[in-house]
């Protein structure tokens, strides 16, 4: 009997600690993970944007930021083109613009969690942001195998719209000598600069695993990836849920 009893006690104590252990490594350190995402649309062509582009420097060294520079081409007409931009970045902005409804669109613009936005420089404002975000769904990215795995956690009751998991690639920093248009002469340090960004599956509510082969992901000019889990909105791109990021070790 008192066999029995130590036996059940083993079994049950080393299935307490495979749930933490399975637990931990789902939520990713939930007290030390990100509560924010900010994305700021900035652009080589424009004269405004150089401070917000050293504010999002400073952002991408916090451990509860991920910060990410997102380009557009609408200044691309003065006399500058810029290097990073593409016009699907363009587009985002100003989706967000729409589903906002209040149809801002200008650089430098941070946007915190796919909802509130800011103007890139002024740091009062995003800190205020910052100081009251969150991101309630946790997400564990990682890479073993020549294969990245993503781990999201269930929660049904988070969110009741269509939510799309999207996989953000990028350059972690890169100077650029811009030779015409307004910052004619500056060479400028950019920072977490998105290159791509794709949907890769639908969140439903329930636990989920995704896996996707490293090679394909991370290619040249590539430091890490980041993965997004953001509602869609009835008119654009909505709030972010949740968000993990990968950096990619150095060669």
């Amino acid at each position: 009997m008192i066999f029995r009893r130590m036996t059940d006690f083993r079994n049950l104590t080393a299935s307490l600690l495979a749930a933490f252990v399975s637990t931990a490594f789902l939520t990713g350190g939930v007290a030390g993970g990100p509560k924010a995402v900010v994305e700021l649309f900035t652009s080589q062509g424009c004269s405004s944007c150089p401070p917000a582009d050293i504010y999002l420097g400073e952002l991408a060294k916090r451990a509860d930021v991920i910060a990410l520079s997102v380009h557009v081409d609408y200044w691309d007409y003065i006399g500058w083109k810029d290097t990073f931009a593409k016009p699907e970045f363009t587009l985002r902005q100003r989706a967000y613009a729409h589903a906002r409804g209040d149809g801002r669109v200008y650089t430098p613009q941070m946007v915190v969690n796919g909802a509130d936005h800011h103007v890139g420089s002024s740091k009062s404002s995003v800190e205020r942001g910052l100081r009251s975000a969150s991101l309630p769904l946790n997400i564990n990215v990682s890479e073993a195998d020549g294969t990245i795995r993503i781990d999201i956690v269930g929660d049904p009751g988070l969110t009741k719209r269509h939510t799309t998991v999207r996989l953000v690639t990028y350059t972690s920093d890169a100077a650029v000598e811009i030779q015409r248009g307004e910052n004619r002469g500056e060479n400028i340090t950019y920072h977490n600069i998105v290159r791509s960004m794709r949907p890769i599956g639908m969140w439903e509510g329930q636990a989920m695993t995704i896996t996707l082969p490293s090679r394909e992901i991370m290619g040249k000019n590539i430091d890490g990836c980041v993965v997004l889990v953001q509602e869609d909105a009835d008119n654009g791109p909505g709030r972010i849920l949740g968000a993990a990021v990968l950096p990619w070790p150095s060669s």
